[in-house]
């Protein structure tokens, strides 16, 4: 009875926390996008609210997360251009942690028919490897490491697989990490104006995506055999390390 209650409430939170991240985007919509229409809009902004700055930093990351039409760009590569590589990387990463776990545990307790259906509607061609729980923790590795897929909607859809929570946020944050800071550093160079990082780094993101999407079969079936080898070779190490030792 209390795991019941303690499920209700956590159900009833996620329900509160997505209706009102839905009004206040929906109330504020046309002046959130004022915001982030530039980068120098949203760095005044920011600044106007003195100590809150990075409160409020993190909640448009949030919302971005959860509310598709913000563009995510914008605000990871602000990060960078607002607070530098350092915190702007920290800040872009929490408020993308929470935002993600608003998105997945919505989904996994609430949202799911309302996600299913969508999916079905569209018809994504890729939902065929996500069904398949063999290359499943490669494909989300994978996609989530790729640059300019879109990675906000994959949170939805993880939540429909059997992934624990644990797997999920863990290949979620090896993933995004990598160009979540790569985009501060832009943001960074922009705001220094030191213009020819801000070119190396957009044609490696570029080369990256060309080459992420073209090989992404041979990849994703590269890193499930390398997770599987690693996986037999721990169970073949547990009774060595279970046996008693002789006397």
């Amino acid at each position: 009875m209390m795991q019941l209650t303690r499920t209700n409430l956590l159900k009833m939170l996620m329900l509160l926390l997505a209706a009102l991240s839905l009004l206040l985007f929906i109330r504020h919509a046309p002046a959130i996008l004022n915001i982030l229409s530039s980068m120098d809009n949203f760095r005044d902004y920011i600044r106007s609210t003195g100590h809150w700055g990075p409160v409020m930093f993190i909640l448009f990351q949030i919302l971005q997360i959860v509310i598709a039409p913000i563009p995510g760009e914008v605000v990871q590569i602000a990060g960078g251009y607002i607070y530098g590589t350092g915190l702007g990387t920290l800040y872009t990463m929490v408020g993308m942690i929470i935002g993600s776990a608003m998105a997945f545990y919505f989904t996994r307790f609430l949202g799911r028919s309302m996600i299913e259906r969508y999916l079905e509607r569209k018809n994504f061609k890729w939902l065929a490897v996500i069904k398949d729980q063999n290359k499943l923790s490669a494909f989300l590795l994978l996609f989530f490491f790729i640059p300019g897929l879109p990675k906000d909607l994959l949170v939805y859809v993880a939540a429909l697989t059997p992934i624990s929570s644990l797997r999920f946020f863990t290949l979620l944050i090896l993933g995004r990490l990598p160009w979540i800071a790569a985009s501060a550093v832009v943001g960074s160079s922009l705001q220094l104006e030191q213009y020819g990082v801000t070119i190396v780094i957009s044609v490696i993101a570029v080369l990256g995506f060309i080459l992420g999407y073209w090989k992404k079969d041979k990849l994703i079936q590269f890193i499930s055999k390398f997770e599987k080898g690693a996986a037999r070779s721990e169970k073949a190490s547990a009774p060595l390390k279970n046996k008693a030792p002789m006397e």
